[in-house]
């Protein structure tokens, strides 16, 4: 198996500020930066949020991902549904969509991507939520899927969706278009963590934290595995993680894990 490719993406337009990108230390912050239309989505945001993503593979030293919006009523309402938006003036001719290029260019990210919900989650929002591998969600927020009330569906979220949380309660926000609040998401497994809003940021650096201080390689690597057996047969993903342990154990990264265990010290990461 080979690392999945990063997928084409198109030059987003002019630079301007609807999407922060912000390299704190070894975490990337991408910030949707709309908070007066709810930080809405439209193909230049999803654009920059994907290079934000595919661009992060090029900086040494980067550890993990968070992704946010702006201000703490919205994470992400959806699409930017304005009549000049043009949210939903696909290219017919082009084989993918915006969203689906960010969705394949977080499901081939090695790095963690903790998505910060900062406020309401909806449509759009969602499938920002569900490509991150961890989410930590404020008390005020809700999720949702209400396309089905403008004459639309969740089509590309549900991708990614459908195999996060069961097929009843997947049902039922599809169908109706319903919302619900964080403590549901965070008992239906749509969000790790709840938190009152004023607490968000510390319990998002308390997950960064527990994350960076482990072996780069063994996530990175961890991550590849993952996505490479999702598909196969339970004897054919058996096998392959066979091949995958052995490799792992000859990295640098393992040798010194093993040792700083022995020698009852800190490890200290190479990333190799």
């Amino acid at each position: 198996m080979t690392a999945t490719p990063a997928p084409i993406i198109p030059h987003p337009g002019p630079a301007d500020d609807s999407v922060l990108v912000e390299d704190r230390g070894i975490v990337r912050w991408l910030t949707i930066n709309r908070e007066k239309v709810r930080n809405a989505l439209n193909d230049d945001v999803l654009t920059r949020l994907a290079v934000g993503i595919v661009s992060a593979r090029e900086v040494s030293g980067l550890r993990a991902i968070v992704l946010t919006g702006a201000g703490d009523s919205a994470f992400c309402a959806g699409g930017d549904l304005k009549p000049d938006s043009k949210t939903f003036e696909f290219d017919h001719s082009a084989p993918t969509t915006p969203l689906g290029n960010l969705l394949r260019a977080a499901y081939g990210c090695d790095l963690p991507i903790i998505a910060r919900i900062n406020g309401h989650c909806m449509a759009g929002g969602m499938g920002l939520l569900t490509m991150a591998d961890m989410a930590v969600a404020s008390d005020n927020a809700l999720f949702g899927l209400p396309e089905v009330k403008i004459g639309m569906f969740p089509m590309q979220v549900s991708a990614l969706l459908q195999s996060l949380i069961s097929r009843r309660k997947f049902a039922e926000l599809c169908l109706t278009g319903e919302p619900i609040g964080a403590a549901e998401a965070l008992d239906i497994g749509l969000v790790n963590y709840v938190t009152p809003i004023g607490e968000l940021d510390a319990r998002t650096d308390w997950l960064i934290d527990r994350l960076v201080g482990k072996s780069p390689t063994a996530i990175r690597r961890g991550k590849h595995a993952l996505r490479a057996t999702r598909n196969m047969t339970i004897e054919q993903a058996i096998s392959f993680m066979e091949t995958q342990l052995a490799t792992l154990a000859l990295t640098e990264d393992s040798i010194e894990g093993i040792a700083a265990f022995n020698e009852k010290r800190p490890p200290r990461w190479t990333g190799r």
